[in-house]
């Protein structure tokens, strides 16, 4: 069976992600000049220099996008993928914009874009209003839910992000998130730790980065995708382009339903899946969601040959 494509979203960046590709493949090293264009500035300085902030959301968002289209044109030139025998495809909250440029619903400098405003904004919208997020360990969507609803008395507080069997977190204010730590316990939740991010992503504190969003993506072209690019907000194909765009606006407040989104692949008899990124997070969720699964993590040139 061809492998679905999944894409790593934020979290999984570091410094110098790319670079390896871009030094080895000249169709790498054209993605990020392509990058840097769309964007006017040198994103690849700001993700290779060391000292540089690429943890930063409106640096590591669209470094990420960058990195994983520079793999997938590489393994295209390479003759290891023929997109159009991909079944499936989809991202974690930001990689479902590589998802959709995989699918050909959105060009390479439009989803660049998208994403550094996306990053900006969501940006601007922690900074506005103290907030984090909370990975709880031992929690079930139930109980997850039943602390989030208990801790919003405190503040905003809902379930961000169901990612695996055992990886819940939850986002919100931080009066919300202290409120949550000191009663998780009487879910039955084991331990909580929390996240070193910049805010609440995927809760209502990102509300005023969703408008700006939905506002820019009334503005940009988007087409019918060529791959069914199962949603995060539903975990179910994305559908036309209007769909899309409500779509992409809502995941920035929504839960990213990642866990449900992977059984549906699953529930579609798909087995084998291929991540090209950064990183190897998709990897280990897969790990913990299906012991039938198979991931290829495509994350340096040396995995080429693996």
């Amino acid at each position: 069976m061809t492998a679905a494509i999944i894409f790593p979203g934020q979290g999984a960046q570091f410094v110098g992600m790319g670079q390896d590709w871009a030094q080895a493949f000249p169709v790498a090293r054209e993605t990020f000049q392509e990058a840097n264009e769309a964007l006017g500035f040198s994103l690849s300085d700001a993700i290779w220099s060391e000292g540089s902030d690429v943890n930063r959301t409106d640096i590591a968002q669209p470094g990420i996008l960058a990195t994983s289209v520079a793999i997938i044109r590489v393994l295209e030139s390479e003759g290891q993928l023929d997109r159009s025998s991909v079944p499936l495809t989809a991202g974690l909250s930001l990689g479902e914009y590589s998802a959709l440029w995989l699918a050909e619903a959105i060009s390479l400098p439009d989803a660049l874009r998208l994403v550094r405003l996306r990053g900006q904004a969501m940006q601007e919208a922690a900074e506005a209003t103290p907030s984090g997020m909370l990975s709880l360990l031992g929690a079930t969507e139930e109980s997850a839910s039943a602390l989030a609803q208990q801790a919003s008395s405190a503040g905003i507080c809902q379930v961000a992000n169901l990612n695996s069997p055992s990886q819940i977190i939850l986002s919100g204010e931080n009066a919300a998130m202290d409120a949550a730590e000191a009663a998780a316990k009487e879910h039955g939740i084991r331990r909580c730790m929390r996240l070193s991010v910049a805010g609440a992503f995927h809760s209502e504190v990102m509300r005023p980065a969703a408008d700006r969003l939905e506002e820019v993506l009334a503005q940009v072209k988007i087409h019918n995708p060529k791959i069914p690019v199962i949603s995060n907000v539903t975990a179910e194909p994305a559908g036309d382009p209007d769909g899309i765009r409500g779509l992409l606006a809502r995941q920035v407040c929504a839960p990213v339903l990642w866990e449900r989104s992977i059984r549906a692949a699953l529930a579609q008899g798909q087995t084998e899946f291929l991540e090209p990124g950064p990183g190897k997070v998709l990897s280990g969720l897969m790990r913990k969601t299906s012991k039938d699964a198979q991931v290829r993590s495509i994350a340096s040139p040396s995995d080429l040959s693996a």
